[in-house]
């Protein structure tokens, strides 16, 4: 608390307080903030490095799982552009009667995949013995499609023809004409 002066006695000017007791409150208030307000505010070496700590160990738990997070919602991105580009191609194949020979011959489409590489397609349907060079096979060298293939080469940006090859486990794949499109490791 702050302590007045009771021997306060009135100026001339009415007031109860005369220039002395003004400098006297002034510097009591400025003593007032200086030794109990500062000492409130500031911190302490301490106290920083906690803080600091605790602010590093959440943001070793968050960028992780925040870039799993953004890993996973460009699966689900490719997985449904997959799907988009399989339903131009069905359009194609009606308009035209045969496949497309590659995804250029498709005018709405200019996607690429959520990585930045163009989704790989390959017309299998017409080949000989309808088996395509360079066509993606599983892991006992069956060809995944006899229509075409269609995938991503996901975030290597790399890929081989058979699932087997480490290259191709991240890709985003369309297999059994159509009935499974996902993650080629999980095929």
């Amino acid at each position: 608390m702050i302590k007045i002066d009771s021997d306060v006695s009135a100026s001339s000017s009415g007031s109860i307080y005369g220039p002395r007791d003004v400098m006297l409150l002034i510097t009591r208030m400025l003593w007032y903030l200086r030794r109990h307000l500062y000492s409130k505010v500031a911190f302490t070496i301490l106290e920083m490095l906690l803080v600091i700590a605790i602010l590093g160990t959440l943001a070793a738990i968050v960028i992780p799982v925040y870039g799993e997070y953004v890993d996973e919602a460009r699966k689900v991105r490719a997985m449904v552009e997959i799907r988009t580009i399989e339903t131009l191609i069905e359009r194609y194949e009606r308009a035209h009667g045969d496949l497309p020979v590659s995804l250029d011959v498709i005018e709405e489409l200019t996607l690429e995949d959520p990585w930045g590489t163009p989704y790989q397609y390959l017309k299998i349907r017409g080949s000989r013995r309808g088996h395509a060079q360079g066509a993606r096979k599983d892991k006992f060298m069956v060809p995944l499609n006899t229509d075409y293939d269609l995938y991503s080469m996901g975030k290597d940006h790399d890929s081989r023809p058979p699932l087997s090859a480490a290259k191709s486990w991240d890709d985003i794949i369309r297999a059994a004409d159509g009935e499974y499109v996902g993650v080629a490791s999980e095929f």
